[in-house]
């Protein structure tokens, strides 16, 4: 894979910003520019193309980006096949300098106080090797939601976050010295099997009451995909398995998880239907 980079400044968070980026021309200068606009701006951002199959635009525009933007160091990766987004995030983790990682999507953006507060608070709590924070969807355009006075947090343990996933990808923040790392070819639910395997391995999470990151999106269904929903509830399902074979969930465990997902599933399924229904109604 090529590597391009430039320098960066001083007065920065040592953090490696990592976003995969598969045809993302349309949404790539928002995230970065909500990266950009940080109060703390981070060392290095890390913009791994997964080989979008798009004539070469996706990677195009984030050459255009790096040089729009040379007083950051931007580095810029073309992956050799297409592998999905934690193949392509564990891409960016190999090549980073800095000692704590944080992910953002090609499709998403950040408050402007996100790194400054949530580098702060892993500055204040050196213990803790992962933290994440609320999240929520607006619209395009819209300004950012105000955040909350105090800055609180709550630990989500393992056995929480088999049922439910307490942080996006676009939340998280963890240290870069973790052995652990997304499965490879993984592209469903490859997030939680990271998150699960960090916890069951002894660590304690953390979540921040902050709601420092937006999505543009429904997080499930959007467009009435249920196709999507399906795949993302088969990857659920690995996620269990794989965690059920590594002896970090009983049997038990793992019927009870995989049975409150599927629940999960049917409503949602029933969600997007009715969505749809009443969209094509109105």
């Amino acid at each position: 894979m090529k590597i391009r980079g430039s320098t960066a400044g001083p007065e920065r968070a040592s953090v490696s910003v990592i976003i995969p980026c598969y045809r993302c021309a349309d949404t790539i200068r928002r995230a970065i520019d909500s990266v950009m606009n940080q109060t703390l701006p981070p060392e290095e951002i890390i913009l791994v193309e997964d080989i979008s199959n798009d004539a070469d635009v996706t990677l195009s525009a984030l050459e255009s980006l790096r040089q729009s933007y040379q007083e950051m160091n931007i580095k810029v990766i073309r992956l050799e096949q297409n592998s999905g987004p934690g193949s392509a995030r564990n891409a960016g983790w190999a090549i980073a300098t800095q000692p704590y990682l944080a992910f953002l999507d090609a499709d998403d953006s950040w408050h402007p106080q996100k790194l400054e507060i949530h580098y702060g608070w892993m500055l204040e709590h050196l213990d803790v090797v992962m933290s994440g924070h609320s999240t929520v969807k607006i619209s395009s355009g819209e300004g950012v939601p105000s955040l909350t006075t105090a800055v609180t947090a709550i630990h989500v343990s393992a056995r929480r976050l088999l049922f439910k996933n307490y942080f996006p990808t676009r939340t998280v923040m963890l240290k870069r010295e973790l052995p652990y790392r997304f499965i490879a070819g993984k592209r469903y639910a490859e997030d939680l099997l990271l998150w699960l395997t960090i916890a069951f391995n002894g660590h304690s999470l953390w979540r921040i009451n902050q709601s420092m990151a937006y999505t543009y999106k429904d997080e499930f269904g959007e467009g009435g995909l249920t196709g999507n929903l399906r795949q993302t509830q088969q990857g659920l399902i690995d996620t269990y398995q794989q965690l059920l074979s590594l002896g970090y969930i009983s049997f038990l465990v793992y019927i009870l998880a995989s049975s409150f997902s599927l629940m999960k599933y049917f409503r949602r399924l029933l969600l997007v239907k009715w969505r749809a229904y009443f969209i094509h109604t109105s």
